[in-house]
């Protein structure tokens, strides 16, 4: 059966059987966290980083007034604490939303990867760099827009990245995330969060039952707010082939016989 991070990243690439080891390898150390279990905090020295096969997380740091800002959540096929990978501590705190089940992965072993594997490397170092855009996307939203534009991109860029995992079909899913939550995550109070989240059902985008969210019409909200998908897709046409063949198209879609 396909690994989280094999099946995360065979969506932009035709991996190799050799590939598809190197991936499988990396998930051996498995953890399990309770929801609002802390992974690492902000500041604690580490050296690994966590591939999450399971659950909802997100990464914050803690604010000199005690308040937090959430920087970006993690799903299933996800590498964590990326942002932490160039010191040897944790630059923010990593927390699981809901019941979580991580594989430690050392710094090292990411490293051999990228060696021996440097289409794998390319390939992270792309869904990477999509992944920064998004959060830079989500910051121009809180710095420059209302409560229900912060809101609505949040709840957009969230379906997108669930759509990874959970297919491209429709717009319902359950976000496990409480009004705080939402709150730290686009710098709003719970009762601005909660005003917006009515707005966006009074005008008809938006519904809600319980933990269950319907967005009704995702191209009219994504217009309204100007939301850019920056998860569907990640080129690669420049990464490095496959070592000892030629891909006829630089590698978006490999034949099985060249793989032999």
């Amino acid at each position: 059966m396909p690994g989280a991070l094999e099946t995360r990243l065979a969506q932009h690439l035709t991996l190799t059987f050799a590939e598809r080891d190197a991936l499988q390898w990396l998930e051996r150390r498995e953890r399990r966290f309770e929801a609002g279990e802390v992974v690492v905090r902000q500041g604690e020295e580490t050296d690994l980083l966590h591939i999450v096969a399971a659950g909802w997380l997100h990464g914050s740091v803690s604010l000199g007034s005690g308040e937090r800002q959430i920087l970006r959540f993690y799903f299933v096929g996800n590498v964590t604490t990326t942002f932490s990978i160039a010191w040897e501590y944790s630059a923010a705190t990593l927390t699981a939303v809901s019941p979580c089940t991580l594989y430690e992965v050392h710094r090292p072993a990411l490293g051999q990867l990228f060696q021996k594997h440097p289409r794998l490397g390319a390939l992270l170092y792309g869904v990477s760099a999509s992944e920064h855009v998004a959060m830079a996307d989500r910051l121009v939203s809180i710095g420059r827009t209302d409560g229900m534009t912060r809101v609505a991109t949040l709840l957009l860029d969230i379906r997108s990245r669930l759509r990874l995992v959970d297919g491209p079909g429709g717009a319902v899913f359950e976000l496990p995330l409480t009004q705080q939550d939402l709150g730290d995550a686009v710098g709003l109070t719970k009762t601005h969060v909660n005003r917006s989240l009515k707005a966006l059902e009074a005008a008809g985008l938006l519904e809600r039952e319980g933990k269950i969210i319907r967005i009704t019409d995702v191209d009219r909200l994504s217009e309204m707010v100007e939301f850019q998908d920056r998860h569907g897709h990640v080129a690669v046409d420049w990464v490095p082939p496959v070592s000892g063949s030629v891909p006829s198209d630089m590698g978006h879609s490999l034949e099985r016989s060249s793989l032999t």
